[in-house]
């Protein structure tokens, strides 16, 4: 768990508290060293293609990076140079579960919305890739992510077929925090220190 004093140990549920919980994770996630960042991104990036060859799905959502999340784009030029399919989410509704998109390594790329980057060439797959690489701005030791409160992978999660989900966050982000009856556990965690 971390020491960081801007982080709190723990907070209720309630929408307030999370809200709260949501600006200090953020403010401290800014606030981490540029360099001390990206040998964790490489870190990161490093077990996300070694849980890749363990598991071999058949395609793998992936995420581009918004607000400081781990930047995994090398780690993602490596996958699709060992063969990965990898798709792109993409909002359609603003209260409906994210879709995905055929996503080639540099390809021209818009931005939707929401303002994520999405492939200019917009591809929505029909299936939902069977992994799932899901950014979390803070998760507990349960496996309950805290993103940023729009419901997306919420949503996306309680789709049948499940994905197998993995969250993507620095391990300084991990506090105690209520899950809501709405919140689905990840299977796994990977950190720039490893899977948890």
């Amino acid at each position: 768990m971390t020491s960081d004093p801007r982080i709190p140990r723990s907070a209720s549920g309630s929408p307030a508290r999370k809200a709260d919980l949501r600006k200090q994770l953020l403010t401290a996630r800014r606030a981490l060293d540029p360099a001390t960042r990206a040998a964790w991104d490489r870190a990161i990036g490093d077990h996300v293609i070694d849980w890749w060859k363990a598991a071999r799905p058949a395609a793998l959502g992936v995420y581009w990076p918004l607000r400081d999340e781990p930047d995994l784009q090398p780690a993602y030029a490596e996958l699709a140079r060992l063969g990965a399919r990898l798709l792109l989410p993409v909002v359609v509704q603003k209260d409906a579960a994210l879709e995905f998109a055929e996503w080639r390594i540099g390809e021209e790329m818009v931005k939707d919305q929401m303002g994520v980057a999405v492939p200019a060439d917009l591809r929505l797959q029909a299936a939902y890739p069977p992994a799932l690489l899901v950014p979390c701005l803070g998760f507990n030791p349960q496996g309950y992510r805290l993103g940023y409160g729009g419901g997306f992978y919420d949503r996306t999660l309680a789709r049948q077929p499940r994905p197998r989900t993995v969250g993507i966050t620095y391990s300084c982000l991990e506090v105690q925090f209520s899950g809501d009856a709405h919140d689905v556990a990840l299977d796994s965690m990977l950190t720039e220190a490893g899977g948890l």
